[in-house]
């Protein structure tokens, strides 16, 4: 159980596109100040998330680095669930430029007709600059910057600002985002670097 100043991490995914050693496809859940947010929604997400007994209709939104498969290929099979559990709160999905059109042919695809049927909850797709631009997905901030990664669409490195905390992530491999700026002298308070299944997370306190 998370206070008013934490968030809980949990890795709900970690494998690659191809399963590597069993693993889920990346997800994962952020939970703090009564909100749930997926960064990335891997094609095996749902199943994860039920496998681990974490129920999908408390997710408030989800924040997609890039749009390949094992990254945003869950996301149809959110929505559905949604629909046929009759979930009526709204799901928020914030992505690259490209994702409401990326979500809708990957509903027809899957499911045809899926995309244009009436739920009992909205649905929200809201497209990043990538340009570090704020943007609020209910208590929690959200900004984005672009990297190198090819996948139809620019693939994003994110931040999400929860409860005081600072989560930060990218789904591609390593190296600066394009819109980095010039490096700066140490301050008395660094940000840390921590290993995240072979990718850096940078997590670093709010200033209160």
């Amino acid at each position: 159980m998370c206070d008013d100043r934490s968030v809980e991490v949990r890795f709900v995914g970690s494998g690659d596109a191809f399963g590597s050693g069993g693993r889920y496809q990346t997800c994962i859940r952020l939970r703090g100040h009564e909100q749930t947010v997926l960064v990335d929604c891997g094609a095996t997400s749902l199943t994860a998330l039920k496998a681990q007994g974490l129920d999908p209709g408390e997710v408030d939104g989800v924040v997609i680095t890039h749009l390949h498969g094992d990254h945003f290929g869950g996301l149809p099979f959110l929505v559905l669930d949604g629909q046929f559990s009759r979930r009526t709160s709204p799901l928020r999905v914030l992505g690259p430029i490209g994702t409401a059109d990326r979500l809708r042919s990957a509903m027809e695809v899957l499911y045809p007709g899926s995309s244009a049927v009436q739920r009992r909850f909205a649905l929200d797709v809201t497209e990043l600059d990538g340009a570090g631009t704020a943007v609020e997905l209910a208590e929690a901030t959200v900004r984005s910057w672009e990297v190198d990664h090819a996948s139809g669409a620019p693939a994003l490195a994110v931040r999400v600002d929860m409860a005081d905390q600072r989560f930060g992530y990218s789904g591609t491999p390593p190296g600066p985002p394009r819109c980095a700026p010039p490096p700066r002298a140490p301050t008395s308070s660094p940000a840390r670097r921590t290993a995240t299944s072979g990718r850096c997370a940078t997590t670093s306190p709010t200033p209160r």
